[in-house]
């Protein structure tokens, strides 16, 4: 996994967090973006500011899989079950 540099808009969602909130998403963290913050090469607004980002691509991600779980169920039932 490549780590990209935060983007505007999710510095400034990051910016936002309140404490307890900035903890969760830390305790969160995987890969390589957790070294990078202890080896002081993100700060930690950045590291959350890709941390959201990271988490909002992949809630994208699931929710495309569960429509196409979705559609493919319905399209599965036998004619009587609907």
């Amino acid at each position: 996994m490549k780590i990209k540099e935060p983007s505007e808009a999710y510095l400034a969602k990051a910016a936002r967090l309140s404490a307890k909130e900035s903890e969760r998403m830390l305790s969160r963290m995987t890969g390589k973006l957790p070294r990078r913050l202890e080896k002081e090469k993100l700060t930690q607004l950045e590291a959350l500011a890709i941390q959201l980002e990271l988490e909002d691509e992949m809630l994208k991600d699931w929710r495309e899989r569960m429509e196409e779980i979705r559609t493919n169920n319905i399209t599965a039932l036998p004619a009587s079950e609907e």
